[in-house]
């Protein structure tokens, strides 16, 4: 932990977009045990996972960079122990923009093949007005995989498994096997309409695949941590489910008809899961999204 307290002392901090217009100085991270050494970090961004026991600390994504020191040491209340590994669930910079500092402080950086692809080249995401530039080599995984990888540590089996593209192409979700707990990234959001990145190979009915390909691992018991959003369990994954088929099945047949953008929010195809899911992004922006990823493309 020390060596990462010295690195961000000498380390400027990231100014990717994703952390423009923000100001992080009020915001305190909450931890939250969700099953023996395993916590959840909320802060700012996506939701942290957290494995502390005798082999050391695994990270799952890291939020902006500058929350590093409150992140830091939300962990060092947790554990003693160095952060070795840090794993990140897709590129988006509210998961990812911590990685160069904890890269330069020799934590091993793990994500899906096209993670690192697209962090090494950056982008554009037009729905959110948003450019960005290539991220510099310590922010960047130093390990990635194609389909799966598996560490054993702290007692416990954790696979990080590569997802039909959904939120991204470069979905992965982790899964604790002996806790019984699952993070999903951004595949997952908890009573909250998602943001599907469909610029960055996402696809709407994808989010359906991918959540059916982690259905089988999910239990009564399970704990799943979301993207974003407060733990949940597998009657939150299936209300999730239920609501982007049902928003597909309303939108999908009107952008094929032709109808336009605003015609399609005109009919307010989500209404009837507004009030729950639509407290955080609003529904006209998440008909949008789905509109986008379900129009026919123009030639």
């Amino acid at each position: 932990m020390k060596k990462i307290l010295v690195a961000l002392a000498i380390a400027a901090l990231s100014s990717a977009a994703w952390a423009q217009q923000r100001n992080f100085d009020a915001v305190q991270i909450k931890t939250t045990q969700v099953a023996d050494g395993l916590y959840m970090l909320e802060g700012e961004g996506g939701n942290i996972g957290v494995s502390a026991g005798e082999d050391g600390v695994f990270l799952i994504d890291d939020q902006f960079a500058p929350l590093t020191p409150k992140i830091l040491a939300a962990v060092k209340a947790i554990s003693d122990k160095p952060v070795r590994f840090l794993m990140n669930t897709h590129w988006h910079g509210d998961h990812v923009g911590g990685n160069e500092n904890l890269g330069k402080a020799g934590v091993v950086i793990i994500a899906h093949d096209n993670v690192y692809k697209r962090m090494s080249v950056g982008g554009a995401i037009q729905l959110l007005k948003q450019n960005y530039a290539p991220y510099p080599k310590a922010a960047l995984p130093t390990v990635s995989f194609s389909q799966a990888a598996t560490f054993h540590l702290n007692g416990d089996d954790v696979t990080s498994i590569h997802l039909p593209p959904a939120h991204t192409d470069g979905d992965s979700f982790v899964r604790f096997t002996k806790a019984n707990v699952i993070h999903t990234g951004d595949v997952f959001a908890a009573y909250r309409y998602p943001f599907i990145d469909v610029e960055s190979g996402g696809s709407v009915k994808g989010i359906l695949r991918a959540v059916d390909q982690m259905l089988p691992m999910i239990d009564d018991k399970t704990k799943v941590i979301p993207g974003h959003g407060g733990i949940s369990g597998k009657k939150d994954v299936l209300a999730y489910r239920k609501m982007i088929a049902t928003v597909i099945s309303k939108v999908e047949p009107m952008a094929k008809s032709g109808k336009t953008l605003q015609q399609v929010i005109d009919a307010k195809p989500t209404r009837e899961f507004d009030e729950e899911w639509g407290k955080f992004r609003k529904p006209e922006v998440f008909v949008e999204i789905v509109y986008n990823g379900l129009a026919p493309r123009k030639k």
